[in-house]
């Protein structure tokens, strides 16, 4: 079902006058891919001496910080894609390597990608890792209990490529586990409801097919480029970003064993069978990444964009979006709802396309306005 779609040509609102570094990396056709790490930057425009809009650098120095997840005390455990080290972070700013996690090989845009934690990790202290391998992009879990136990496969096969890895993995409110993968370039993977790829997949805690999946398998939806981000509103709504081709990016509004469209369809079809966007823009102004749902709106981090867009929500449909912190922080990869009532983002300035300041990649703590 269509729901309200809102293609983006207006300017975006400029928070700060500053700009950190950023590059045109959407200028390749690509949705907003990224390529790998380069050496560690030794120049570049310096970022804000003073940070807008009430923000406040939590971390710096990091390489690619892809994806952040909460643990009950308040610190949050980041994955760095290329060096595939696990690190605890404080909201102080403390930070801790809990250690390289093993399988991980990084290529293109795969390396060590999201994390989840446990909705019982009071007494099971489990979290979730996605990550590329030698052979697939796979889900593993191990305990965390002061160190990282080892890793335990619970779901294996997803296809891998240079691109298109998808990654993003989360809890939703029915406490299954979400997983967001890519048709790593074969688009015709999104189609195919036996494959893994350019899929939303639903587990169980322990990697098998969720009860109430509608195809009988691990698929929850299909018909996905390259899903980057999921959130759910406090109706247990749930919406997902999605790197377009070379017109248009996407959020979805997710619903069971609906069929997205891609490769038949980039954006607005309104075509039969198909499910159309609740908002797209140009690629140029969002290749959108992470998203969070926080105060009555979704927040989405974009990488090509450069900038941070707030989509007011409105029983479930998607108001005028609003941006903020346009070409202040450069690319932001991930966004997420943070306790205290704040949202954390993460620069991917080292990623290969952006162009880092000497302070990059960074965490930054952001209030929700």
């Amino acid at each position: 079902m269509r729901q309200q779609t809102i293609v983006l040509a207006a300017a975006a609102l400029l928070l700060a006058a500053s700009a950190a570094a950023c590059s045109s990396g959407g200028s390749s056709g690509s949705g907003g891919g990224e390529a790998s790490t380069p050496p560690p930057a030794t120049a570049g425009t310096p970022s804000p001496s003073a940070n807008p809009g009430g923000a406040r650098v939590i971390a710096s120095g990091l390489a690619v910080p892809w994806a952040v997840a909460f643990l009950p005390g308040g610190d949050a455990l980041v994955t760095e894609r290329d060096t595939a080290d696990l690190l605890r972070v404080s909201p102080s700013g403390q930070r801790q390597r809990i250690g390289k996690v093993p399988g991980v090989q990084p290529e293109g845009e795969g390396g060590l990608l999201g994390v989840a934690v446990s909705p019982s990790y009071a007494t099971d202290h489990l979290v979730y890792l996605y990550f590329t391998s030698a052979s697939d992009n796979r889900v593993v879990r191990a305990t965390l209990d002061g160190s990282l136990g080892a890793p335990q496969p619970i779901v294996t096969g997803i296809p891998k490529g240079p691109n298109h890895n998808g990654g993003r993995l989360q809890f939703g409110p029915d406490k299954m586990l979400y997983i967001t993968t890519g048709e790593t370039g074969d688009g015709p993977l999104a189609q195919d409801k036996n494959s893994l790829g350019g899929k939303i997949l639903r587990v169980t805690p322990d990697g098998k097919p969720a009860p109430g999946n509608p195809f009988g398998n691990r698929v929850w939806t299909y018909g996905h480029r390259n899903v980057q981000g999921i959130a759910w509103d406090d109706q247990g709504r749930m919406f997902a970003t999605e790197f377009g081709q070379n017109t248009f990016d996407e959020i979805n509004r997710i619903e069971k064993g609906k069929n997205y469209g891609w490769p038949e369809v980039e954006g607005v079809g309104h075509r039969k069978g198909f499910t159309d966007p609740l908002l797209t823009w140009s690629t140029d102004e969002a290749s959108p990444s992470g998203l969070a749902y926080a105060d009555g709106s979704l927040w989405a981090a974009a990488l090509a964009g450069r900038r941070l867009w707030q989509v007011p929500l409105h029983n479930g449909r998607a108001g005028r979006p609003v941006a903020h912190f346009e070409s202040v922080y450069g690319r932001l990869r991930a966004v997420v709802a943070a306790p205290g009532g704040t949202l954390w983002i993460t620069t991917s300035n080292r990623d290969g396309r952006g162009d880092p300041a000497k302070d990059d990649d960074r965490i930054v703590s952001v209030p929700v306005r």
